[in-house]
């Protein structure tokens, strides 16, 4: 955001204090006066003011001299009384009403400089430049929000300095204004400003591809979805489920809300049966390889819960949980395919039948 301001000589003193005589002029300090703000801000509050600057002995390099005389080759360095941080910060403190409940912002000053150069005869020319990064800490981490740019320009009569300060002190006015408008533009919606994080889970049952069944109690798998050619050896058939995710993300009154979509599935190209192992027996042990799956989907829900996530690593936790899910999926499917012998153990295949059938009613799954 550009600033630009155009002073020309309307001078009134008191804005710097000044020393010497006639013949010189010597700046000793500029006094920046508050300016308090109609505005109360409703999102954050100036916790503290970091000086960053690169060169931090002085705010200004100023050319003095007395009306008509000749202006000296180098700029005089002045600084803000009590030093540019404490300046800046007061300055701040006694503009920007305070609410510590609120969000609290710490303004990184990057550069704040007021540079003279000669103008016409009789005139000098300045310049302000001002940069600022504004951050705040959540849960302990430093969240960097937005930047401030601004610029400002005035003319002023050699030797009548009262110009310098109040352009100073309207381009900080501007920043404060710009970090209140964005702010109240951001809170709800940018992550970055968020204050809380909400999760929710979707079903996806919609069974319109041809080679994609989705698990649902309604529709459940048929010999029909075992559409690969049977391979040659020991075993009578080969069911492929697995299970995905998509992930939706809104913000909404600063709580950041997540939805996933769960999917367990069956991939029909990839399944398939000897005609001679199509009984009732064995398509059950089939779907138990399904029902495992949706089980783990549920297990997978559980472990990203709102209380597990933050806001900060909700990213990387729930990429990190679908693996390890991931991982639980296969265990189990090998775990079930070896203890029951691959459906041949009939006591044990029972056993295994009705544990997940009580799990998938603990879960709601069944009724």
């Amino acid at each position: 955001m550009k600033l630009r301001l155009w002073w020309l000589a309307s001078l009134v003193p008191g804005a710097l204090l000044l020393t010497g005589s006639q013949t010189a002029v010597k700046v000793s300090t500029i006094v920046l006066k508050p300016d308090p703000q109609p505005f109360t801000p409703q999102e954050f509050f100036i916790s503290d003011v970091v000086d960053e600057r690169a060169n931090r002995a002085a705010v200004a390099f100023l050319l003095t001299a007395p009306t008509g005389a000749a202006l000296p080759t180098t700029p005089q360095p002045v600084d803000l009384q009590g030093g540019g941080q404490a300046a800046i910060r007061q300055f701040v403190q006694q503009s920007l009403k305070r609410n510590a409940a609120l969000r609290p912002v710490t303004m990184r000053i990057k550069e704040c400089q007021v540079t003279e150069t000669p103008a016409t005869k009789g005139y000098v020319e300045g310049r302000v430049a001002l940069t600022l990064a504004f951050d705040w800490k959540r849960d302990g981490k430093t969240i960097h929000l937005t930047d401030y740019r601004g610029a400002a320009r005035y003319i002023r009569p050699v030797g009548q300095l009262a110009v310098v300060e109040p352009t100073l002190r309207q381009t900080l006015v501007e920043s404060l204004k710009y970090l209140n408008t964005w702010m109240n533009n951001q809170a709800q919606f940018n992550e970055k400003l968020a204050r809380g994080i909400r999760i929710s889970f979707t079903d996806y049952t919609q069974n319109t591809e041809d080679d994609t069944l989705f698990y649902t109690p309604q529709r459940p798998l048929t010999w029909d979805d075992f559409r690969a050619t049977p391979r040659v050896g020991p075993y009578a058939a080969s069911v492929f489920p697995s299970f995905a995710y998509t992930g939706r993300t809104k913000i909404n009154n600063g709580v950041i809300q997540v939805n996933l979509t769960l999917k367990a599935f069956v991939v029909r190209s990839s399944s398939w049966v000897k005609a001679s192992a199509k009984d009732a027996y064995s398509l059950n042990h089939e779907q138990r390889h399904f029902d495992l799956v949706k089980l783990v989907a549920e297990h997978f829900k559980q472990h990203v819960q709102t209380d597990s996530l933050t806001i900060e690593d909700y990213n990387s936790i729930i990429p990190y949980q679908y693996l390890r899910a991931f991982q639980e999926m296969n265990r189990v499917q090998e775990q079930y395919d070896n203890e029951t012998s691959h459906g041949l153990n009939q006591a044990v295949q029972e056993s295994w039948n009705q544990r997940i059938e009580a799990e998938l009613q603990g879960f709601s799954v069944k009724k």
